[in-house]
Order: C-alpha cells, then structure tokens, then sequence
C-alpha cells in the first residue's frame, strides 16, 4: 500500500504538467515552422527577401499558415511570433509571439494557405509592433516588399513605410498589401514559452534569454543579419 502510494504521489507533478507540456509542443512547432518559412525565402535571394531591408530592419513579424477560411470569414489569421534588435545590425531577440486578425491578404485568397513575414523598418513601427494591438494600415504605414537581390528597385513608398510585407501562398513569394489587419501580442502563448505572462516588450526589451525551442529561428535571423556576415569575414 506504500509503495501504490509513493507512486502514485510521484506521478502527480507529471500528470499535472502534461497540458502545459502538450501547449508547448504547439508552441515549438509552430517556431520551428517559421524558422522552415524564414530560410526557405532567404535561400532563394533572386526571389527573397533583399538582404539590404532585413539587416536595415528594427523587428520582424513571421507567421506561418495563415488559413484561407480566415480570410474569407474575417476570423483570426493566425499565429506567429515577432523578434527585434536593441539597434540596427545588433543580434535579434527572444521571439515575442503575436496573432493576426481580421484585415486583408490581397491575392492570397483562395490558396491552401498562406505565409506572412512583415519587416518593421524604424523605430516608430516597432514602437506601435510592440503596443497591446494595433491595426496595418491605419496606424502604421504599410507596403508591400520588393522582392530580390537588392532594394534599389524600391518606390518612395518603400522607403518611407514603417512597414514592410511579403507573403507566400502555393509557393509564389511576392510583397503583398496588407490592410486593416490587427496585429497584437498573445500574452497567453508567451506564458507557455517562458513560464509568466509577459508583454512583448517586456521580452523584447530585457534581452530575455532564447529559449530551446527559438533556437533554430534565431540562429537562422542572425545567419542572414549584417553581424553574422561580418564576423564570418574575419573583421
């Protein structure tokens, strides 16, 4: 009788910890599969992201699969996660997660699905990126991203836009514009991440340690960042 109750004591902290566990597992899927987004488009740089906007940007926003049915709807989009940098060419941070909701995705209509990659070009952008929520368009100026080698190719709208985006649905990668969509933090999904409920910026600021399940997205943002070209040549 003991020993049923010895054990039975030494499994409740398991039991109890299994819901937590199986939201982190969602959590760290959902990293890893913007980490897959993210390097897919950089290892194509004729049909990428320029490599001059991502290491000149404040913060970016990945969120992969968005669902058509959403769209259609006008539900929630989905998830993602967002990471910035202290200043331009620094190492980029903890990811802060975020959803989207609402809004419109242009010609992504209609696809299986889609994946969404905002870069937040100033620090006026990143400021409101990282207030309870905000809405494209309205309250940050928003345009679509060029696509390519370089950025000379931008508009003045590209230049001066706080915002820029790209998305990529039944594989075709374009800049796309995207209009009246929310974007706010999920307090929620970042207590699953780092065990408290946290504001972005919170994590953004603090230089929040990166988590195991981050690592791969990270890794892969420094990988295409000015800091990890330079310090590869040996400078």
């Amino acid at each position: 009788m003991k020993l049923i109750l010895a054990a039975v004591v030494a499994l409740a902290p398991i039991v109890a910890i299994t819901p937590i566990m199986a939201k982190d597992n969602e959590n760290a899927k959902r990293l890893d599969a913007a980490a897959v987004v993210f390097s897919e488009v950089m290892a194509t740089p004729d049909k990428g992201i320029p490599r001059e906007l991502l290491e000149h940007a404040h913060c970016i926003v990945i969120v992969p699969e968005l669902k058509t049915a959403a769209f259609i709807v006008g539900g929630k989009y989905g998830k993602g996660y967002l990471s910035c940098r202290n200043k331009v060419g620094a190492g980029w941070s903890a990811p802060g997660t975020v959803r989207i909701e609402g809004g419109s995705v242009g010609f992504q209509i209609g696809g299986s699905s889609t994946d969404l990659i905002l870069l937040v070009m100033n620090e006026s952008g990143a400021n409101k990126l990282l207030s309870n929520k905000f809405t494209l368009g309205a309250e940050g100026s928003v345009a679509a991203g060029p696509v390519g080698r370089t950025a000379t190719a931008q508009t003045d709208a590209q230049l001066k836009a706080e915002i820029l985006s790209w998305s990529r649905s039944q594989g075709l990668f374009a800049g796309v514009a995207l209009e009246g969509a929310t974007l706010r933090g999920d307090n929620d999904d970042n207590a699953e991440i780092y065990g408290k409920k946290l504001h972005n910026r919170e994590i953004v600021s603090t230089r929040r340690r990166i988590p195991p399940a981050a690592a791969k997205l990270i890794n892969m943002l420094d990988k295409y960042s000015a800091r990890e070209e330079k310090s590869g040549s040996g400078q």
